[in-house]
């Protein structure tokens, strides 16, 4: 964030890399999609936005609408990204904003939990689960709801299943496993873009979250969106955002709404369709899939790990059969006797994150597929060297 006259702030799409040396540790346990900067920074000035400090000073965004906080120009671009994608339903849908899909997906557990329930409301997922969905489920101790675990081993009827697709850690597409008429589901469909998989069909779920770290990569932008079918629950989630942080920051809300213009008008307007440069998807699954190539080969000639496979299906967005490239590597380690494959690469200066996290056991490992290319070159070197 750079001063560029007087009362003004000027935002930037993009910030600085920071080269690894060769004995650096290298991070990959937490999925920071610094992958992107490249194509912001060949985007350019069409992407930034400079706020007057005048503007937006109120606490309310439009007081007509039952999202107050949301800014108009957000909403817009979000709706005309999933209509040119075509991965959601998102006209006719109560859109509410967040900070980050981790707070919608908070606001969503109070919302669907009764308040007058005699026990708390059980909150599932499949394993392998994303490792944050039990943390931040039982984190405040509340009375509404608590985690359970996997969807599979629960038996009755009052539950709130958790549904992540792509699937984090593994990349699989996945299907609610519950079917109770008294269940309740959410949708986290952060990875549910070209770059990261085929898009199949429009989602039509309850409850389905998304956000701009993982679509543009914006992670510090912290920003998410739920797109919502019945308008009671909107007013819940609605109202846990105000109890919680009396909205969201505005100034996200305006940066974010440019990005997704961005990313629209690289395929919309007829002045930039013909550069593949200013096409953000294209840029993604290119980039994706090379390295999910060189993964291969250098879990192959390691000859200690696994990867899951994926089908290759026709993609409605690109026209094209393509696999799924997703944002983790998942891999089980298969030399006997070593039980711990963090610890395995932990030992490499590799950090990455545990099976165990996921519900599963810690002869997996998730690993980020998103960082920045000379961090992502220097972990295949090293696992390639590994016997």
């Amino acid at each position: 964030m750079t001063s560029t006259a007087p009362h003004e702030i000027s935002v930037s799409s993009s910030s600085g890399t920071r080269p690894a040396s060769k004995d650096a540790i290298i991070n990959l346990d937490h999925g920071d999609p610094t992958m992107f900067e490249a194509f912001w920074k060949e985007v350019g000035e069409a992407a930034d936005i400079t706020i007057p400090s005048w503007r937006n000073m109120s606490y309310f965004s439009d007081v007509t609408n039952i999202c107050w906080f949301l800014q108009p120009e957000f909403a817009r671009e979000a709706r005309r990204l999933h209509n040119l994608v075509g991965n959601a339903v998102a006209d006719d849908r109560f859109l509410v904003v967040g900070t980050g899909s981790s707070q919608l997906f908070q606001a969503a557990l109070f919302a669907l939990s009764p308040s007058d329930a005699p026990e708390p409301m059980t909150v599932v997922s499949a394993v392998p689960y994303y490792s944050s969905f039990p943390r931040v489920t039982d984190y405040l101790r509340s009375g509404l709801y608590r985690w359970s675990g996997d969807a599979a081993k629960f038996e009755g009827d009052a539950y709130i299943e958790v549904v992540c697709s792509p699937n984090n850690p593994d990349g699989s597409i996945r299907e609610a496993v519950l079917k109770s008429g008294n269940g309740k589901t959410i949708h986290d469909l952060a990875y549910y873009w070209p770059q990261y998989t085929p898009i199949t069909g429009a989602a039509d779920h309850d409850i389905m979250l998304f956000t701009v770290s993982k679509l543009s990569g914006h992670a510090g932008t912290r920003l998410g969106w739920a797109l919502v079918k019945d308008v009671e629950v909107a007013k819940k989630m609605v109202k846990f955002m105000e109890l919680n942080t009396i909205g969201v920051s505005t100034d996200s809300q305006l940066r974010a709404a440019n990005i997704l213009k961005a990313i629209s008008d690289g395929y919309e307007r007829p002045d930039l369709q013909a550069n593949p440069d200013l096409k953000m998807f294209e840029f993604g699954r290119r980039l994706l899939s090379m390295r999910w190539q060189k993964l291969r080969e250098a879990v192959k000639a390691s000859c200690i790990f696994t990867l899951p496979d994926f089908e290759a299906v026709h993609c409605e967005f690109t026209g094209e059969t393509t696999e799924t490239c997703p944002a983790f590597a998942w891999l089980k380690c298969e030399r006997e006797g070593m039980e711990d494959c963090a610890d395995l690469f932990k030992k490499h200066k590799i950090l990455v994150r545990s099976g165990g996290h996921f519900g599963v056991d810690s002869n997996y490992a998730r690993v980020s597929m998103v960082d920045r290319d000379e961090t992502f070159d220097l972990f295949i070197e090293r696992l390639a060297s590994l016997r």
